[in-house]
């Protein structure tokens, strides 16, 4: 927004701080004027020779007014070059942290989001601000680096089918004789998997810009919907899914919480052992949140490793069976669902292999029901 310039915050305070010691002084004199002065008699009195301790003549109201209004003077003109040099070194010094973090946001502006503030001293307004802000920017700067990782790795998943595509039309028209069938199934797959990369990314912006109805959702009936719309999936591979747990209600998108679950329950049967594998799918309640918890045999991860599975395009390729790969935004789109729905993930390695996988969401109060029976 273009504004016009006007005073300076330093220039301001610096009158004010000017203002306030002349303020000060006039009052001063004004005392002196009320509560001494006045009381000064404005006629010659001779005072009698025998008292003590002084003699001579009394002194006179106009006399003092000629000796003290000069001096006053003086006074209030030393009050204003004071008030106004030491109110503008002062206000300079007060203001010195609010420059630092001016200039700090002026380099953010510019595109610059490494740079903080650091603002050294004891807690303050002014070193709350700029904590504050440094804070801002470690987010921002660890937002945008995860976006820009995303923008590329988008930008590379989706144009591997696309160039896929390319070479097996170029196939098909350098080579008039080649299998047709082949290459239209070919084709059929490779689109396949573009449009879910495609799908999987709006998922995954509509649920970071929060562009969802909430309603109240109970985690229970959403663990039974996933665990059968599985079932199949999970006897392919020879995986038992075993669910349990109470009823947990909370508040926000049915068809993303649904869809949370589906891609944990997902991927417990995918990346899985090649036989006899397990899942356990379980609900829980606590005194302000509700839990859902996703755990699978597997073979050994480390915490690094699982910690960074929530990354998107982050696969475990030694684990994954080649007919369901996936688009690597499974446990992505998982933490962006729970972050849209002010929760928490956590990734826990299994000891005996495998990984628990732990999705806590703020409670919902069970409403009371006070029709008649």
């Amino acid at each position: 927004m273009d504004r016009q310039a006007g005073l300076s915050v330093r220039f301001k305070l610096t009158l004010s701080y000017a203002g306030f010691l002349m303020l000060a002084g006039g009052l001063l004199l004004a005392a002196v004027w009320v509560f001494l002065l006045r009381y000064v008699p404005d006629r010659a009195m001779l005072k009698n020779p025998d008292d003590k301790p002084t003699n001579g003549v009394f002194p006179v109201r106009s006399v003092l007014l000629d000796v003290f209004a000069p001096r006053a003077a003086a006074v209030l003109a030393f009050l204003l070059v004071f008030g106004l040099v030491g109110g503008w070194i002062l206000a300079g010094r007060m203001l010195a942290p609010l420059t630092r973090i001016t200039g700090a946001t002026r380099m953010a502006t510019n595109g610059s989001l490494s740079h903080r503030v650091q603002l050294p001293g004891r807690k303050d307004e002014f070193r709350e601000l700029a904590d504050a802000f440094d804070a801002m920017l470690e987010r921002l700067e660890a937002h945008v680096a995860e976006q820009q990782r995303f923008a590329a790795n988008a930008s590379h998943e989706l144009r591997t089918p696309l160039a896929i595509s390319k070479a097996l039309l170029d196939v098909a028209r350098t080579d008039p004789s080649h299998d047709a069938g082949e290459v239209i199934d070919r084709l059929h797959a490779v689109n396949t998997r573009a449009i879910n990369l495609t799908e999987a990314l709006l998922l995954l912006s509509r649920a970071n810009q929060r562009s969802f109805t909430r309603e109240p959702v109970d985690l229970s009936l959403l663990v039974e919907e996933a665990t059968e719309t599985l079932f199949a999936l999970a006897e392919k591979h020879g995986v038992t899914i075993e669910s349990s747990g109470d009823i947990t209600r909370t508040t926000g998108s049915q068809a993303l919480l649904l869809q949370l679950t589906t891609n944990l329950v997902h991927n417990a049967i995918v990346h899985n052992l090649p036989d006899r594998g397990a899942v356990w799918v379980t609900t829980g309640v606590r005194p302000q949140s509700v839990v859902l918890t996703v755990e699978n045999t597997g073979e050994k991860l480390t915490p690094e490793s699982a910690s960074r599975l929530t990354e998107p395009f982050q696969r475990g390729t030694e684990r994954i069976h080649a007919d369901h790969a996936g688009v690597g935004l499974g446990l992505a789109i998982v933490k962006t669902i729970t972050q849209a729905h002010d929760g928490t993930l956590t990734l826990t390695p299994r000891s005996d292999g495998g990984i628990r996988i732990c999705v806590e969401l703020p409670a919902t109060a069970p409403s009371l029901d006070t029709s008649p029976a």
